[in-house]
């Protein structure tokens, strides 16, 4: 093994970088009469949890439409991201990363106004 110090002396220090852990990814399925389509993907990195829409995300439209994270197709408390951008296309969202949104399995587009699941995500 190369000792640390005798590297350090050289001028060669480590470098760690800091790579997003994949958490997985779904395919979305319509709630509620709605249709939904497309991908999700869900990466952990430095605190943070990222949900990222495919291209392919479409909906077909909905008052009061947010991008969430939980389980039994309802938002994990603190799980509500951000209000949905667009109703088609890539985007992508973070969040400070909470224990109960650690535990999240499912991406939920959630209508806030009338509190229902649009389509539903689940992460494997």
């Amino acid at each position: 093994m190369v000792d640390r110090k005798f590297l350090m002396g050289l001028g060669l220090g480590l470098c760690l970088v800091a790579t997003p852990a994949a958490a997985g990814s779904g395919s979305f399925s319509g709630a509620s009469g709605h249709v939904t389509k497309g991908t999700a993907t869900v990466t952990k990195s430095g605190g943070k949890i990222t949900v990222k829409l495919g291209r392919n995300f479409f909906l077909d439209g909905a008052p009061d439409p947010y991008v969430a994270l939980g389980n039994g197709s309802s938002p994990a408390k603190g799980g509500l991201l951000a209000v949905l951008r667009n109703n088609k296309g890539g985007q992508s969202y973070s969040i400070t990363a909470t224990p109960a949104l650690e535990k999240a399995k499912q991406v939920i587009i959630w209508c806030k106004k009338y509190a229902v699941p649009l389509g539903v995500a689940t992460i494997r």
